[in-house]
């Protein structure tokens, strides 16, 4: 029943796919801790590169995170053995300044946790402050951000308290030098698309992932803000919440909910799911 419960409220609050304007805020999160932005930015798999095959990436990453809060333990489990096989080959070499492994459980927890807190900026953006015991069971549920992989269970910081001391320690091992800057200004201005589309919304998608940005991490990545962005930022993320909440709940769960339906359809029909 309490799994029931968690589940409806993940949905209810936190499936909202305007909040994917939050999604380049939260690569750069990820990727701020060394491991993770050279295992990207180095990786050799070359289909799941961002800047060469960006529609199958970004694919790949939305179908992870439908999965993981919405999907069946062995939905989650035909996921994983996918992701897996593609993890496997990312590896540091000798070469590399920091040494990584894909499938190593802490650089998972950590890319987990930034997760998190991109579910934590969805609701406050687009419902508002939920209460202690709806945050306690939507922080509770949001375990299978990692679990989905191979984060064992009891990695996952017992409560949000427990989390907020692993946050705040993880937040001192967070550096962002000028190759992994490079890549994530290339994310944050569209460069992965054709020339009219960074053209049309490439400074619209710096200034909103900017603003979705803890200061922390704007800092490491040289990007300015000021009281007069944060006023303008406020402005246009509750217009935007405003609209986006009348909306019908499968319009509001776009694309989710369809690429959900095609990791179900893929698996009937034995397609490659990543």
């Amino acid at each position: 029943m309490r799994s029931t419960r968690s589940r409806q409220d993940v949905r209810a609050n936190t499936v909202i796919g305007a909040g994917l304007l939050a999604g380049g805020a939260n690569v750069i999160m990820q990727l701020a801790l060394p491991a993770v932005g050279y295992g990207v930015v180095e990786s050799r798999v070359h289909d799941g590169n961002i800047f060469t095959r960006p529609l199958k990436r970004t694919r790949t990453t939305l179908t992870y995170l439908a999965v993981a809060m919405l999907g069946t333990d062995e939905e989650r489990k035909a996921f994983r053995r996918a992701v897996n096989r593609q993890h496997a080959r990312v590896r540091s070499t000798d070469t590399s300044p920091v040494r990584y492994h894909a499938m190593d459980p802490e650089l998972q927890l950590w890319v987990a946790a930034c997760l998190y807190r991109g579910v934590e900026d969805v609701h406050r953006v687009f419902v508002g402050e939920p209460d202690a015991d709806t945050a306690e069971r939507i922080y509770a549920y949001s375990a299978r951000l990692g679990t989905t992989l191979q984060v064992r269970p009891e990695m996952w910081p017992a409560d949000r308290a427990e989390f907020e001391r692993y946050w705040q320690e993880s937040l001192k091992r967070v550096s962002i030098d000028d190759t992994v800057r490079e890549y994530l200004h290339g994310i944050a201005t569209l460069r992965m698309f054709p020339y009219p589309v960074r053209l049309l919304f490439g400074r619209l998608n710096r200034f909103i992932t900017t603003g979705f940005l803890p200061p922390l991490f704007r800092e490491h990545m040289r990007l300015p803000w000021s009281d007069r962005h944060q006023r303008r930022f406020d402005r246009t993320m509750a217009i935007l919440a405003a609209i986006v909440m009348r909306l019908p709940r499968p319009l509001r769960e776009f694309p989710y909910n369809v690429l959900l339906w095609d990791l179900r359809r893929r698996l009937r029909t034995g397609k490659p799911l990543v």
